[in-house]
């Protein structure tokens, strides 16, 4: 490879995690249909030049581009870019106060697996969990939270957007209603 195409393939995969923060490594090796040790070697150089920066979550390793998002949007998007994690988060949003078995039914998934997943939304205070008798509920950790995520997955998984926007539009509506009213009671207060 001579060094205008490996620069080539090095801006090829800076302008995918700038489309798509929050990738890792199997994700642009796929979109880029190259090698493993090829992508590899350019998400170091791109690293090290400053260009991106990274973040590790167990086994994963996401990708950011450097100097545009918080560590709790670096979080967000990490959710967002794992198809179980984002199902388990839809299922959450759409019955909005759904129990586990709710939500292991709606995603077909291990108990373990559920589990997993809902212990690291509630790290990041994306989701909490609720006492309802001897269940156990789970619910965005806000309303501006819901919002907040609703933004993210707009702007950066627009093909996600488009294809739940449909199904979750009623819920979405209902938010916004509900942090509209937030939003008012707080002016009248002041």
């Amino acid at each position: 490879m001579g060094g205008d195409e490996l620069e080539g393939t090095a801006n090829m995969i800076l302008q995918i995690i700038k489309l798509n923060p929050g990738s890792h490594l199997r994700m642009i090796k796929k979109d880029m249909n190259i090698s493993m040790g090829t992508t590899q070697y350019h998400l170091d150089r791109l690293e090290k030049s400053g260009r991106i920066t990274s973040t590790r979550n167990g086994l994963y390793k996401h990708y950011f581009p450097l100097g545009i998002f918080h560590e709790n949007e670096k979080e967000i998007l990490q959710v967002l870019s794992q198809e179980t994690a984002r199902e388990i988060l839809m299922t959450i949003i759409e019955k909005q106060t759904p129990t586990q078995t709710d939500i292991l039914n709606s995603v077909e998934i291990s108990g373990a697996s559920a589990n997993w997943h809902l212990k690291r939304m509630m790290a990041i205070k994306l989701i909490e969990e609720i006492r309802d008798g001897h269940f156990k509920r789970y619910r965005m950790f806000d309303i501006k939270t819901s919002t907040y995520v609703t933004t993210l997955m707009r702007n950066y998984y627009p093909t996600i957007w488009n294809k739940w926007s449909n199904r979750l539009i009623e819920v979405f509506l209902s938010l916004s209603n509900a942090e509209e009213k937030l939003e008012n009671e707080e002016e009248d207060k002041t």
